[in-house]
């Protein structure tokens, strides 16, 4: 006959037993909660980016038209209408609409920059040129071919053009520098036309920001630009003497040589 010390001693290893396996199905419940961390999808991001924040001292709440890809496959440009906080300074309306630019569309198949690329830094010269600098990525990351090198330079212009209408001419850098052309294809020493209509008197000159200054190339557009007497009279710069003239909305623009 087993010892009753025995029966006990089973019958606890039993309790024992159950009680661990009850507990070790709890903690792991509990541990697969608090692992799993919410994921935000890059389009949310997006959404959360182009969605309409809440009025802040920069500005009221202001309908902007940015420039996408319509999806065609022809190179063609679609408006979206949303909703941003712009400043009335155009320096700080054109970071904020080409900042929004960049985060890109809800569906990542319509944008026209490389994801990766940054907004550096953007100045204006009292000629109304809109002087942006962006990062490597612009050019590295940007798929080489005219059709789309020129779709993300329309974009840019033409998104500068309907929120910002003290900008007439757009010139790019790539990291503070001058380059030859944006991917292989379309030429950066050239200078842009965003709006003909827009007069020089009407820009309003602003310091580069603190983070970028303006580099050599960005001083020698400056000083190419000081000449520009009147409307449509302007003086053709060293580096930049070719233009991009503008065209209806969602087509390409052709560069031709600045007047």
């Amino acid at each position: 006959m087993t010892p009753r010390w025995r029966v006990w001693l089973i019958g606890m290893l039993a309790i024992a037993v159950i009680i661990a396996g009850i507990y070790f199905k709890t903690l792991k419940k509990r541990l697969r909660q608090a692992t799993q961390v919410p994921t935000v999808s890059e389009e949310q991001v997006r959404r959360e980016l182009t969605q309409a924040a809440p009025a802040t001292a920069s500005g009221p709440l202001t309908k902007a038209k940015l420039f996408w890809s319509s999806g065609a496959g022809d190179g063609s440009l679609m408006p979206v209408t949303v909703e941003l906080p712009l400043s009335n300074d155009p320096t700080l309306r054109a970071k904020q609409v080409l900042n929004t630019l960049l985060a890109g569309p809800v569906d990542a198949e319509l944008r026209t920059l490389p994801p990766d690329a940054v907004l550096l830094a953007l100045y204006m010269l009292p000629d109304g040129t809109a002087i942006a600098d962006f990062s490597e990525a612009m050019a590295t990351a940007i798929p080489s071919g005219i059709e789309s090198e020129q779709m993300a330079v329309d974009s840019i212009s033409k998104t500068l053009e309907a929120n910002v209408p003290q900008v007439r001419w757009l010139k790019i850098l790539i990291h503070g520098q001058e380059v030859d052309t944006l991917a292989g294809h379309l030429d950066l020493t050239r200078t842009f036309l965003v709006n003909a209509k827009a007069s020089p008197m009407m820009a309003v000159a602003a310091p580069a920001s603190d983070s970028a200054k303006p580099t050599a190339a960005g001083d020698a557009a400056a000083s190419g630009k000081a000449g520009a007497t009147s409307l449509g009279q302007q003086k053709p710069s060293a580096t930049s003497q070719k233009l991009t003239p503008a065209t209806p909305t969602g087509k390409l623009t052709q560069p031709v040589k600045k007047p």
